[in-house]
């Protein structure tokens, strides 16, 4: 009897269950070279994950051996005096931020990084790379912009050092090329000077919000976001949501003692409101936004977020189902002139197609005018959307007509 083949999935939709020919986990160039010169002899495609939440599936293919850049996960080289970083391409952010903090000297200018994903942080630079990912900055590009160079092997098992003035056309096309071209194997990041930021909250309306981004932005604030009502049954819906935003303030002071923060039984009852009592979700998590106003963070760490791996496990237990649900997240770019009318038409559909918006936020994103398959065409008001989707034929068919009602709704 054969051995089975391994079975992988995404972290957080489940829903993307993919059956591998084997998990292979290189941790230096060597057995990386032999793993791509074993695969490109045989013919047989490879894959490539890091942490594992992408949810489209693109990290694994089906008969593919995956490679699991986890083992690549040291910091090799750090220009102070440039503010640039070089890792390989496994590191995930929380091991970068931490090593970035713990390796420059306290009282001294210090560089930290510019963005990353929200909502989730055990996510690898190489896959934010991939993805050309954005987080909450008010008037940031993708991560293209922060990228000096990689390198990238390719199916002959050479490296490439890619950038704007070397195999130019390989970078462009292998930031956001989701490891079609090969695999990303180091980055140099450039980083930002570590500055501590005062963060403003108010509840506004998604009629008023460019214009109060747009005076933030003027005002000098670095980041932001829109965090959207998702009580279906409220006129408020998709209109009134906690606006935060924060600037750049002269305190150099690293005591947080006293600070409000939600902790894991705090963001435990969040997601099971989340799904039982909308209403009360957003009366909770605005009281507790609103206690937070004037409090003080550090440019790179105020990134970082609580996420529970199988929250979902427990939700399903109080429910009572015998069938398995979890979220599946989206996000659609708009003109920002057009958010008002856009969301007014999604509120629409989310009501008519009585799907329940888990978590809703919006963020904005400049111009891309690096890479090849860039997602950030112009500047874009980016609305994302976290639905929850029942692991049955039936669940997946109504997810997918919601998402596409959504998408026709930003076209």
């Amino acid at each position: 009897m054969g051995t089975a083949m391994p079975l992988v999935n995404d972290v957080h939709s489940r829903l993307n269950p993919t059956t591998v020919v084997a998990v292979m986990r290189p941790t230096s160039i060597d057995e990386l070279r032999a793993i791509v010169g074993e695969a490109t002899r045989a013919g047989q495609a490879l894959s490539i994950a890091g942490g594992r939440h992408a949810m489209g599936g693109q990290q694994f293919g089906s008969g593919t051996v995956l490679i699991d850049m986890g083992g690549f996960d040291g910091v090799l080289a750090f220009d102070r005096q440039q503010g640039v970083v070089e890792v390989e391409a496994g590191i995930q952010w929380p091991a970068l931020i931490a090593w970035l903090v713990a390796n420059q000297p306290a009282g001294t200018p210090a560089w930290g990084v510019v963005q990353k994903q929200t909502g989730a942080d055990r996510l690898s630079i190489g896959g934010a790379v991939s993805a050309n990912i954005h987080g909450r900055g008010l008037a940031f590009a993708p991560l293209v912009q922060d990228i000096e160079s990689f390198v990238l092997m390719d199916a002959s098992g050479e490296m490439r050092q890619c950038s704007r003035s070397e195999n130019s056309r390989l970078f462009s096309l292998a930031v956001g090329g989701y490891g079609l071209f090969g695999v990303i194997v180091t980055v140099r990041l450039r980083l930002d000077r570590r500055r501590r930021l005062e963060r403003v909250v108010t509840i506004t309306s998604v009629d008023t919000l460019m214009a109060e981004l747009d005076a933030r932005r003027a005002e000098g604030f670095l980041y932001g976001d829109f965090q959207f009502m998702t009580d279906e049954k409220s006129l408020l819906f998709m209109r009134e949501g906690v606006f935060a935003s924060y600037r750049p303030v002269d305190d150099k002071d690293e005591d947080t003692d006293g600070q409000r923060e939600l902790d894991e039984i705090a963001w435990r009852n969040l997601y099971r409101l989340a799904h039982s009592d909308r209403a009360e979700l957003y009366r909770v998590y605005a009281d507790f936004y609103r206690s937070t106003h004037g409090q003080r963070y550090w440019s790179d760490t105020h990134q970082l977020s609580v996420y529970i791996d199988g929250y979902h496990e427990e939700i399903n237990r109080r429910s009572g189902t015998t069938v398995p649900h979890s979220e599946m997240i989206s996000e659609l770019y708009v003109p920002r002139s057009a958010l008002v009318d856009f969301c007014l038409r999604a509120r629409e559909e989310l009501r008519r197609l009585r799907t329940p918006v888990i978590y809703g936020t919006i963020r904005l994103i400049e111009r891309d005018s690096d890479s090849v398959l860039a997602w950030a065409r112009e500047p874009w008001a980016c609305t994302i959307f976290n639905l929850c989707v029942r692991h049955d034929p039936a669940g997946i068919a109504a997810a997918g007509e919601v998402f596409r009602a959504l998408i026709d709704c930003a076209l």
